[in-house]
């Protein structure tokens, strides 16, 4: 579903249809905290960077 310039804006997985149109730039970041809110998955995979972790840590933000 992905294309030359980003995410197309709609699909059929049963047919294999898939729109000529890309998502927006503000589209995007929506199906991001979609995907977060449903399995955390974006904010683990960033919380994976050490860099990360430690300026978290830094700014005083603690583990539940």
């Amino acid at each position: 579903m992905w294309k030359k310039y980003g995410f197309v804006d709609a699909f059929n997985p049963l047919t294999g249809w898939a729109s000529k149109y890309v998502l927006g730039i503000d589209l995007g970041i929506s199906m991001l905290m979609a995907e977060n809110a449903r399995s955390q998955f974006v904010w683990n995979t960033f919380m994976r960077n050490s860099v990360v972790r430690r300026g978290v840590e830094r700014a005083g933000f603690k583990a539940d």
